[in-house]
């Protein structure tokens, strides 16, 4: 993994990422900011082998403050387990799993929270298409 200069939030990774101009350039600030929590996003988003147990549309959550959330997506990435189809989240109830995921939501900075929730309805990455994605980060099996 490379070092990082700054500890860059997931969603800050992305909108630089966004702005830059060329495609050699986006899979760079990619590259240069790995993390999981980065990499599940994108998987997340623009990968078929996951099918989210959520249902989709708008979440009713309340925002964290930006400048206070309690924790982050490079921590709290892990618990999308819980989120999809044929992970350990089947065997919860659809209120405890939904409630899981509120709290995550609540947790975290509100531009990554609106990144899950993308990710969710499976809604395209302004400026980050699956390509640059999967050229970033090529070794995932996962990307079919």
């Amino acid at each position: 993994m490379a070092v990082n200069k700054v500890d860059w939030l997931i969603w800050e990774v992305l909108d630089k990422a966004r702005k830059a101009r060329s495609k050699e350039e986006k899979i760079k600030i990619l590259k240069e900011n790995e993390s999981w929590g980065l990499k599940d996003i994108l998987l997340g988003t623009y990968s078929d082998y996951f099918e989210w147990n959520l249902p989709q549309g708008k979440v009713p959550y309340k925002e964290s403050k930006a400048e206070s959330a309690p924790t982050d997506l490079k921590r709290k990435h892990k618990d999308f387990m819980y989120f999809f189809k044929g992970g350990p989240g089947d065997k919860m109830t659809t209120i405890k799993r939904e409630s899981l995921f509120i709290g995550l939501l609540e947790a975290i900075h509100p531009k990554d929270a609106e990144l899950v929730v993308g990710m969710i309805n499976k809604e395209k990455i302004e400026g980050v298409t699956k390509n640059v994605a999967m050229e970033a980060f090529p070794n995932i099996p996962e990307w079919r």
